[in-house]
């Protein structure tokens, strides 16, 4: 395992394919200043451009996964530090992510750091996790994402009630409601996300990229746009020689070796 590490955040190569980007402010509660932000960035873009890297996962040190904005940046005229031009909030709300992350959430995700796990595309939790959006109590709003993306995550009713109460939803809430994808003893959620990550980095790369795609535009787009985005998904999978080595490792009960 290759580490490089920065005093805030942590970018290690898990292996050929997988890539853990840890947020290490725990004495912070590992809130995002502007520090945090680029670095998320670079990692993120990094993580894009890198071409033997097919999944990442998220996580941070500590008892809190991310009490998201850091209070003390706000107080020094610095918040808007925090906000990149590619990335939005944590220089990571809004990045390019062409390829799938999985969020390894420890304990309470507040604010912004609700707002970093609703921006990936699995989240894996402990039972000491917790989701609030508290931003109402302190006269702010979920501007990030989070004020639309809970909806996807969750019904209707239940996303009103975080947004407009301010108040946590527990990891087992969490779970039985959808939001998260898998519940675990509390430590054992990174090690759970890297076995996800592991599964998903044995798939051909370019039909993950592709079917991610069209799963992430579900919930926006029209039937009509839908049929044309998957279309295209279909097009790109079939331009690669990955789905002719898929069949031929199946017939001769073999692992495939993905060219894409």
């Amino acid at each position: 395992m290759s580490n490089a590490v920065e005093d805030e955040v942590r970018f290690e190569r898990i292996d050929e394919h997988i890539a853990l980007v840890t947020l290490n402010r725990p004495s912070a509660r590992n809130a995002v200043n502007g520090a945090v932000a680029l670095a998320i960035e670079r990692f993120t873009k990094q993580i894009e451009e890198d071409k033997s890297i097919r999944v990442a996962v998220l996580a941070s040190t500590g008892d809190v996964f991310c009490a998201g904005l850091d209070l003390k940046a706000v107080a020094a005229g610095k918040m808007w530090e925090t906000v990149t031009p590619d990335g939005g909030f944590a220089g990571f709300v809004y990045a390019k992510k062409s390829k799938p992350w999985i969020v390894a959430v420890q304990g309470p995700a507040a604010g912004g750091g609700v707002e970093i796990a609703l921006s990936c595309d699995m989240i894996v939790a402990s039972e000491a996790a917790s989701f609030a959006l508290p931003e109402v109590k302190r006269g702010l709003i979920a501007g990030a994402g989070g004020a639309y993306r809970i909806t996807r995550g969750l019904s209707r009713a239940l996303a009103i009630e975080m947004v407009v109460t301010g108040e946590p939803l527990s990891a087992k809430r969490a779970y039985e409601a959808g939001l998260i994808n898998r519940i675990t003893a509390k430590g054992a959620e990174r090690e759970e996300a890297l076995a996800i990550a592991a599964r998903i980095a044995a798939n051909s790369p370019i039909a993950v990229r592709e079917s991610l795609r069209v799963t992430r535009y579900a919930a926006d787009l029209c039937e009509a746009d839908l049929r044309a985005t998957q279309d295209d998904a279909v097009k790109h999978v079939l331009a690669a020689s990955d789905y002719q080595e898929g069949a031929k490792a199946f017939v001769e009960r073999r692992a495939p070796v993905w060219s894409s």
